[in-house]
């Protein structure tokens, strides 16, 4: 799977759209600053996609992206167990992070996805001019390798390899750290990269005063 530089630009400045809106929203729900690093794009052997988390016990939302794109690809919010359960300690306006993952943390954190990944994808539908919705959010508590691998066995992609999206978000004032991980089918690749190029060759007039 090749892409031109141009195509690879455009991807990840898609990305860094609907991560900003993602990183917003939850700045927003934890009252604090998040930070956002410049999305990194990898073209990964399906094999390999697990050793670009570290294997560790992790809290994942799976979203199937659904819409205009019936089985679009899947996103992803990730976070560590620790960040997780801060994450969702503060969602309840309490302090103590010194607990195992219960379960209204991870109803919390469910929650926290849904919002997340819909703002993302609102935002990148909004570019685009298509819809892309996601489905019922599915939370997953495993190791990072093997709950990757499961998701990449569910994908019905053409070739061996798949676009890793990698976006981390960051607060320092609570020390939580995460992921937005986007894994596209070829046919959403395709229908985003025609949608990108009409937009480069005819781009929107400006507005008139």
């Amino acid at each position: 799977m090749e892409f031109t530089p141009e195509q690879m630009d455009a991807l990840k400045e898609l990305a860094n759209i609907g991560a900003a809106h993602s990183a917003t929203t939850l700045s927003q729900m934890l009252d604090t600053h998040i930070g956002m690093n410049v999305p990194e794009i990898n073209i990964v052997d399906i094999a390999r996609v697990g050793e670009f988390l570290t294997d560790e016990l992790t809290t994942m939302v799976f979203f199937e992206i659904q819409g205009d794109i019936p089985h679009g690809g899947f996103l992803v919010l990730h976070f560590p167990r620790d960040s997780a359960i801060r994450t969702a300690t503060i969602m309840q306006g309490s302090r103590d992070t010194d607990h195992p993952l219960s379960e209204m943390d991870q109803s919390t954190i469910l929650e926290v996805g849904n919002i997340m990944i819909s703002s993302f994808l609102s935002a990148t539908s909004d570019l685009l001019g298509f819809m892309m919705l996601p489905s019922p959010p599915v939370l997953v508590v495993d190791m990072a390798h093997a709950a990757i691998t499961s998701l990449i066995a569910q994908m019905t992609v053409e070739v061996d390899d798949v676009i890793l999206f990698r976006v981390k978000l960051t607060s320092e004032e609570h020390k939580i750290a995460g992921n937005i991980l986007i894994f596209l089918e070829v046919d959403t690749l395709r229908k985003v990269e025609a949608r990108l190029e009409e937009m480069t060759k005819n781009p929107p007039p400006l507005p008139t005063s």
